[in-house]
């Protein structure tokens, strides 16, 4: 059987930061700077703030490899990852492996330095991946969609910041888990509105990302029973996130913001907003929330969710709003689906009609972020 290639732009999709990503730091943070070196167990590796912290590429860069190699100490040298993930020419080719036209771009690095307790140090680092990850988009802005980061050490900055994302020609923001500045509340707080208005008018979609928010640990260290059970509730920060903004109202002030919930998968949402509206309807006269509606109303027309691997989303649409829906293979991360996702998609989605299932694939993030298309 032939398999015909169904048209796809990745919603989440990462680059691999080589150690020249900051070569343009701020000079007061140049010696803790991330930077490329091999552990002698684990082989290619990127150190943070002089070891404060030590990623294992090969592990989280193993898209395709098989199962029993994904661990921090299967040495993987640099010569043996994808080198799509510093290389623009080099993801070209990795995209027509695996069948994807488009891909919407998130760091790696600059995931897991979002839960630095050092807002400065932050603020270096995303200030040099923003202009890193620009060079990389400029290669081929028509297939390499980037997205900047901002350490959010006060609202005013994080205004400052966003225009400056934008007018570097980046498509969006990637927010850390919690902001920087906790003087100024949660997200939910009214002081942050200015940031949300200034995303509005923008027109910039922002981003909450697993593994951001500090309580999200792969380690297990944070959760009960087995490692495996972290990796089931890496998903909760997410959860959170978007729980804290419709419940705090911020949507309510601001009916034009667009966030998106990366890849925390998606089954689960018809559920949640289940549960949410119960809460609503029930016990609103005990339980605290600043919304008019029921909560579902929100999260349909204001949460985009990414997923890749997951059969359940393409089987609840009819259960939520599937304009929100977007799919990503994850690239070149260990939960990645390249290079089978073609295979992936056509198996998914073969009980969709074919309006639904390019939306999911593709429409809805060429929407979200303006892409120009070609078919």
């Amino acid at each position: 059987m032939v398999l015909v290639a169904l048209f796809t732009i990745s919603a989440d999709s990462h680059v691999t930061e080589p150690g020249e990503c900051y070569e343009r730091i701020d000079p007061k943070f140049r010696d803790r700077a991330p930077r490329a070196t091999t552990d002698d167990r684990m082989g290619a590796v990127i150190d943070i703030d002089n070891g404060r912290s030590r990623i294992p590429y090969g592990m989280i860069a193993a898209a395709g490899r098989p199962a029993e190699s994904i661990h921090p100490f299967v040495f993987v040298g640099w010569d043996e990852l994808h080198p799509g993930g510093w290389d623009p020419a080099a993801r070209l080719e990795e995209q027509d492996r695996d069948g994807v036209t488009i891909e919407v771009l998130y760091p790696s690095v600059g995931m897991l330095l979002c839960n630095h307790p050092d807002a400065d140090y932050k603020k270096a680092c995303f200030d040099s991946y923003n202009l890193w990850i620009t060079d990389f988009q400029h290669h081929a802005p028509d297939r390499l969609v980037g997205l900047g980061q901002t350490a959010l050490r006060s609202v005013e900055e994080g205004v400052e910041d966003l225009h400056a994302i934008a007018d570097l020609g980046l498509r969006g923001a990637m927010l850390p888990g919690f902001a920087g500045c906790h003087a100024d509340g949660d997200y939910d707080d009214p002081k942050w509105d200015p940031l949300w208005r200034a995303a509005v008018e923008l027109g910039m979609p922002l981003s909450f990302h697993i593994l951001t928010t500090g309580a999200d640990d792969m380690a297990g260290g944070r959760f009960r029973g087995p490692k495996m059970n972290s990796f089931l509730g890496i998903i909760r920060g997410c959860q959170d996130i978007i729980g804290t903004l419709i419940f705090g109202g911020v949507f309510e002030r601001h009916p034009d913001l667009r966030v998106v919930c990366v890849e925390a998968d998606a089954g689960w949402v018809p559920h949640w907003m289940y549960r949410a509206d119960h809460a609503f309807d029930r016990h609103r006269n005990w339980l605290t929330a600043d919304v008019t509606r029921p909560p579902s109303e929100y999260f349909r027309e204001n949460v985009y969710v990414t997923f890749q691997d997951d059969f359940v989303a393409f089987h609840v649409t009819d259960m939520l709003n599937h304009k929100r829906l977007m799919w990503a293979n994850d690239h070149p991360h260990s939960d990645a689906t390249w290079p089978d996702s073609q295979a992936v998609v056509a198996e998914h989605t073969a009980a969709l009609s074919p309006d639904v299932r390019d939306d999911i694939l593709w429409r809805n993030c060429a929407r979200l972020y303006n892409l120009s298309v070609r078919l």
